[in-house]
């Protein structure tokens, strides 16, 4: 196990073209690990450098450590939402991974501050969501001790891409 994240040691950053290859590593695992799902690596690539290439759909904050060496641990994706209610925008959190060694250390909550940082330092915010999989008790955890509280809405989908998903727990 890796010893315990000292402050100076992570590195929260937009993302670059070059961290497509850990991004695309890291999505892939987060489907597989929260819906049993392989995704298509070429597509899943493709993606990731459209979101890169515009920014005015959303962009990636990564996680870097600094010592001993450079590498990404975790990710999330912000995207965006138009509020007509509250004429500003939701920045959406999504693809949220950290890498199995260096879960349990303040990695998501150091991506999540720094995107509060932003977040409110742009008037045009007007909140944050995410969503998670209703049996991802870990994960709901996770995002009560940072602050983010149930909205109580369900997101339903018709999705065009992926097969329906039939292999989720009953709720």
């Amino acid at each position: 196990m890796t010893s315990p994240l000292a402050f100076d040691q992570l590195l929260i950053r937009r993302a670059l073209e070059s961290d497509i290859p850990s991004i695309v590593s890291f999505s892939a695992a987060l489907a597989r690990e929260t819906e049993g799902r392989e995704l298509d690596p070429a597509r899943l690539r493709h993606g990731t450098l459209a979101l890169l290439d515009s920014p005015t759909h959303g962009f990636f904050m990564v996680a870097e450590t600094l010592r001993p060496d450079r590498r990404l641990v975790g990710q999330l994706m912000i995207t965006f939402e138009w509020s007509d209610w509250r004429n500003g925008v939701f920045w959406w959190i999504q693809s949220v991974y950290v890498d199995s060694a260096w879960r349990r250390q303040g990695v998501f909550r150091r991506l999540h501050d720094a995107v509060m940082r932003e977040a409110t330092a742009d008037p045009v915010v007007c909140g944050i969501r995410l969503y998670v999989e209703k049996a991802n008790t870990l994960a709901k955890r996770v995002y009560d001790r940072v602050g983010l509280a149930s909205s109580g809405y369900e997101v339903y989908e018709t999705d065009f891409t992926l097969p329906k998903h039939t292999d989720l727990p009953p709720s």
